[in-house]
């Protein structure tokens, strides 16, 4: 197990830092600003941004098969990436959910539906939605969905009410992809199925947007009615009754992605923390000479490092044996790197005191949306709950 960086890593990676450094983080206050009249329109530095980093080569590096960079290895962009986490993300063309729509597209799409949606998504051109939590049940079992599909003839007809859809509000989604179910009589896990609906079939009303602790994100997180929507059966994924599987395999690998980015985020608050402690006095002494603030910098070095070297333990067996072999490890990194990240941006805001709730720092933000990674492709007891089983079952070399 060997986790230093390859030389083609080292070489994305300070690629990466000077495309951060010279462009991501100026763009910040522009990109900020645009929202400020619409907060779904799309900033057109966005598109600078995209163009820099594919001149760069910095494009679609999460896909080995194009990138040719294993998990181990695209986990240090993706960490870099979440030091500027709404912007970085999407200007390499490594957002979620279309990293995780363009992962299972590649995995499961027919060719004309590749040539349809997925080579778009690769292009940069448009974006996607995954469609599968509901309010009306617990998501966090994928088997409890309602939303129906049903086959009339050569279509399906769809029937439902989705919640928390990322991308929806942003006029560059063309497809959805929804997850309902074709069979209720079938084996538990076998009832779904996924079909993909564009964005402007006739029966889809986007509702709302809900918001993250009150921020408003530029792609949005939109509560979607669908009522009698008609689509072929062609637009099928892969086969009938494969929704629950598909849903397993699209989502190993992007919380390998939401963890590192994570991380990202933490490392950047710990830099704001230590720096504000530098430059800050207070009963006399700079807060960097207060043994308490000295205990928060350390504690969250500790953590944060802990959080890395679990995330590359499950990117390096993700790569070795797939995503199936890596179940307790993508548990692990699911409720490890957001609770680091966390606790990190919580002590940051501590020695910041009122400007670390304030729109000054990135430090509100950054809180929000790592709580609301808690949740996000799983909540915290239910990847405690997978973790608890596999333990159960595990052969012990002595007891007693």
């Amino acid at each position: 197990m060997d986790f230093e960086q390859s030389a083609k890593a080292t070489e994305y990676s300070e690629n990466m830092w000077d495309f951060m450094r010279s462009h991501i983080f100026p763009a910040e206050a522009p990109y900020a600003a645009a929202l400020k009249e619409d907060p779904h329109t799309v900033p057109p530095i966005m598109e600078d941004l995209k163009a820099e980093a594919r001149r760069r080569g910095l494009w679609n590096l999460f896909l080995p098969k194009l990138s040719g960079l294993s998990n181990l290895e695209y986990a240090a962009i993706a960490e870099i990436s979440g030091w500027s986490p709404v912007i970085a993300p999407e200007a390499i063309n490594c957002q979620a959910p279309d990293t995780g729509n363009m992962e299972t597209l590649e995995l499961f799409a027919t060719p004309e539906q590749r040539e349809r949606w997925l080579d778009p998504l690769l292009d940069g051109t448009i974006r996607s939605a995954f469609v599968m939590t509901e309010p009306d049940v617990a998501s966090s079992d994928a088997t409890n969905i309602t939303t129906s599909i049903t086959r009339d003839g050569d279509e399906y007809v769809i029937n439902g009410r989705k919640w928390f859809i990322s991308g929806a509000a942003d006029e560059r989604c063309k497809v959805f992809i929804v997850m309902g179910k074709t069979d209720t009589s079938a084996e538990v896990h076998r009832q779904q199925s996924m079909v993909l609906v564009p964005r402007d079939t006739p029966g889809i009303t986007v509702v709302r947007d809900l918001t993250l602790f009150g921020y408003t994100d530029q792609h949005g997180h939109c509560e979607v009615v669908f009522r009698d929507v008609r689509v072929p059966v062609t637009n099928i994924l892969s086969e009938e009754g494969d929704g629950f599987n598909i849903a397993q395999a699209r989502l190993g690998p992007g919380r390998i992605h939401h963890a590192m980015r994570a991380i990202g985020m933490a490392e950047r608050a710990h830099a704001l923390m230590v720096d504000r402690a530098k430059s800050r006095v207070a009963f006399g002494k700079h807060l960097s000479e207060q043994a308490n603030v000295q205990d928060l910098i350390a504690q969250s070095r500790i953590e944060i490092d802990q959080a890395r070297l679990l995330v590359q333990e499950a990117a390096w067996l993700i790569d070795k044996v797939g995503a199936k072999g890596a179940k307790t490890n993508i548990s692990a990194i699911k409720i490890a790197a957001p609770a680091a990240a966390l606790n990190t941006i919580d002590r940051a805001i501590e020695i910041f005191g009122g400007a670390g709730i304030s729109q000054d720092t990135p430090l509100a933000y950054f809180y929000a949306w790592a709580r609301a990674l808690r949740i996000v492709d799983g909540p915290d007891a239910v990847h405690r709950r997978t973790i608890a089983k596999l333990e159960l079952k595990k052969e012990r070399p002595f007891v007693g």
